[in-house]
């Protein structure tokens, strides 16, 4: 098998979510719980309007999932820890040869071994996920989310030092080995680190650097970058630092970087600190994109002009600020399927294939 991971750009077979169980995440009291909830659930709904939607389901939470989520979104009932799915499920690749699908199932230890986390559950996610999508699972000895890599679908990966040589994820990980594994599972030929991520995602909860906070591709060279205007926010020097390395680097095909800034909101701080608010952290759906919504008309309306024309798509702004709080946004909370054949279907063809050459 040679497996690559497609762009998110690529034609897709459904998106994949996880609906909020009580627990850490979900909120202090009812109302907050709720509105963690109808954030989840707005996505899903708003998704399905594109392409197929399953989402697993915590038996706990079975009452409310039925309550709150469009009739035409599958649903598998499963035992979650957590319901960020771009991290507890697996990453979707495709094999080149075949066209069969794979899983690459990540070791998932709770954003480094958070105290704040619990993974029992969420560790079974990538497979079952895998499975129920006729996917052929890849198993990884890389402790590792989906919101940690970002891929053009022509070789080119960005990742951050501060996930994947994260000593709490992968102790003995050294920039080599982590990228001859990148290149096993997801097809990797070039490997960009950028050396963290937003301030606040190195606070609780956060993941110490997820790149799909910071950076996205639209098209092969053609990277889409989170940017604060803001001096007084510290991001401000983080986003600088960032562009300064894509500046200086090429893709897989020794292309530069074509740079498209998304401006951040105008606000700077909620009740916990510097906001992480970013139009990075986006959906590609087929023929749409589902973008974070902030409440700011102004700023909202113009990053969504601007993944407009960048993906040549129409865009769908959903109020992400209950999803942000909990430390993630609408791309963390979803994950994408490529088209692809069933692997089933792809074993019958090579097994045709290898007859008619005998």
């Amino acid at each position: 098998m040679s497996w690559s991971m497609p762009a998110e750009f690529a034609p897709q077979d459904r998106v994949w979510m996880a609906f909020p169980r009580d627990g850490y995440t979900l909120g202090d009291d009812a109302e907050d719980a709720e509105l963690a909830r109808q954030a989840w659930a707005n996505v899903a709904n708003v998704a399905a309007e594109f392409e197929p939607v399953t989402i697993v389901v915590d038996p706990s939470a079975r009452a409310h999932a039925a309550r709150l989520l469009s009739g035409e979104i599958d649903q598998v009932e499963a035992p979650l820890d957590d319901f960020w799915m771009r991290d507890i499920g697996p990453s979707f690749v495709v094999d080149g040869d075949t066209g069969a699908l794979g899983a690459v199932d990540w070791v998932f230890n709770g954003w480094g071994a958070n105290a704040w986390a619990t993974w029992e559950n969420d560790r079974e996610i990538g497979t079952l996920v895998g499975e129920a999508a006729g996917a052929s699972v890849l198993g990884s000895m890389l402790v590792n989310e989906g919101g940690g890599i970002h891929v053009d679908g022509e070789g080119t990966v960005i990742v951050t030092d501060t996930v994947q040589l994260d000593p709490f994820r992968n102790p003995y990980a050294t920039k080599a080995l982590v990228e001859r594994e990148l290149a096993r599972t997801i097809g990797a030929t070039k490997v960009i680190w950028l050396p963290r991520g937003l301030t606040r995602d190195y606070l609780s909860p956060g993941t110490r650097g997820h790149v799909d906070m910071v950076a996205a591709f639209a098209a092969p060279g053609v990277l889409l970058m989170h940017a604060q205007n803001d001096p007084s926010h510290p991001d401000y020097s983080v986003t600088r630092q960032l562009r300064a390395v894509v500046d200086e680097a090429t893709d897989a095909a020794g292309r530069p970087f074509d740079v498209i800034e998304l401006p951040a909101p105008e606000t700077v701080r909620d009740h916990e600190g510097f906001v992480d608010w970013n139009y990075a952290n986006h959906l590609v759906v087929n023929g749409g994109v589902l973008a974070c919504g902030y409440g700011e008309p102004a700023a909202d309306d113009r990053a969504a002009g601007i993944l407009a024309d960048a993906y040549g798509r129409s865009v769908v702004t959903v109020d992400a600020r209950p999803i942000l709080a909990r430390g993630g946004g609408i791309h963390c909370i979803t994950q994408q399927q490529p088209s692809a054949l069933r692997a089933e279907v792809a074993d019958a063809l090579a097994l045709e294939a290898d007859e008619v050459v005998a």
